[in-house]
């Protein structure tokens, strides 16, 4: 992970909740060759930026607040401290928790209003004042609390780049999407495990398999997807923990190694993170590591490392990875706190 200067310089970007007094979108540098970071800089008036995400060409950064209104903002990153360029635009959608880029607009997972929301993205990467359009959830779930209704937790482009895929936790399904005149349109819905509250995907590099963490049973769901038909097709599912967790335990992120030989996620409650060998059409698991916090709400791979965003004891911590079995060992952590997501780019500089 050799910084290249003229190229520009890797940089961390790390989301957290305002309203638990986080301290908004905060930047930190990724040591040249290593995971360890540094923070640089902080942008406080982005309300609880739950999620972000990065422009390809490392130029804009964009973020989803989570509120009872929902918003997205976009930033052009140069210098230390990201420059919000515009206001705030509407999703038309209540608590969104996750965003991505696709065909031209940033998507939104709205959790509260159990929806998804396109906002055209204009040819310099700023946003149009509102969405294009609105695809509204419908369903539930056997859970009394967390399933009454439609709660879409996670959207993205599928590795085709045809399709936008949607998981939704209140009703046990994932959605695909295609996007009509930048209306996101529903091409098929499909039922996962009742009462398994899907929260996230990740697919594998292969691009024919998907793997879905649920957030109310500590398991993850293995699907072979075909881009060709847009079909998710679930095969089996695979607990993340060895034993019934002793107290409350409830998965929240899922990332693939580059090289597709293992999946990694996080457990809080449990706060550890697990190691999964992929084998074919299956997972094993072969192995737990404490996250380095409390809470770890996200995580993402980068350079080798493997970083957990640990949302109550409000820190970021790095694992170096284990080439041959996978398996994280803690290297180091900074302080952020109600650290809620990461992302990494190589930004202009």
């Amino acid at each position: 992970m050799a910084q290249d200067g003229r190229a520009g310089r890797h940089r961390a970007f790390i989301g957290s909740f305002t309203a638990a007094g986080g301290p908004g979108l905060v930047t930190a540098d990724v040591a040249p060759g290593g995971g360890a970071l540094t923070l640089v800089a902080a942008v406080k008036d982005v309300p609880d930026p739950a999620y972000l995400a990065m422009a390809p060409d490392g130029a804009m950064l964009y973020a989803v607040s989570e509120t009872a209104e929902g918003a997205v903002t976009a930033f052009r990153v140069h210098g230390d401290r990201p420059e919000p360029a515009g206001p705030p635009v509407p999703v038309d959608g209540s608590g969104p928790t996750h965003l991505s880029l696709h065909d031209g607009h940033l998507l939104t997972a709205n959790y509260g209003s159990g929806s998804v929301s396109a906002v055209p993205l204009r040819p310099d990467g700023t946003l149009a004042a509102k969405p294009s359009g609105v695809l509204q959830h419908t369903g539930s779930g056997p859970h009394d609390r967390r399933q009454r209704g439609p709660h879409a937790h996670h959207v993205q482009p599928d590795p085709s780049g045809r399709w936008a895929v949607s998981v939704d936790l209140g009703t046990d399904s994932v959605r695909v999407c295609a996007l009509d005149h930048g209306a996101p349109v529903l091409h098929h819905e499909y039922a996962l495990r009742p009462g398994s509250g899907p929260r996230h995907l990740a697919f594998h590099p292969d691009g024919e398999h998907a793997y879905v963490v649920n957030e109310l049973t500590p398991t993850v769901t293995v699907c072979r997807w075909d881009a060709a038909r847009g079909s998710l097709k679930p095969l089996t599912e695979v607990r993340v923990l060895p034993d019934s967790p002793a107290g409350d335990a409830y998965p929240s992120g899922v990332v693939v190694s580059p090289d597709g030989r293992f999946v990694w996620t996080a457990t809080r409650g449990e706060d550890v993170l697990s190691v999964l060998a992929v084998e074919g059409d299956g997972l094993r698991l072969t192995g737990t590591v404490p996250c380095g916090g409390h809470w770890p709400r996200a995580l993402a791979e980068h350079g080798g490392f493997l970083y957990a965003t640990n949302e109550r004891s409000g820190d970021v911590s790095w694992f170096a990875l284990d080439e041959a079995t996978g398996l994280p060992r803690y290297d180091g952590s900074v302080q952020v706190a109600a650290a809620s997501c990461i992302v990494f780019g190589r930004v202009p500089g």
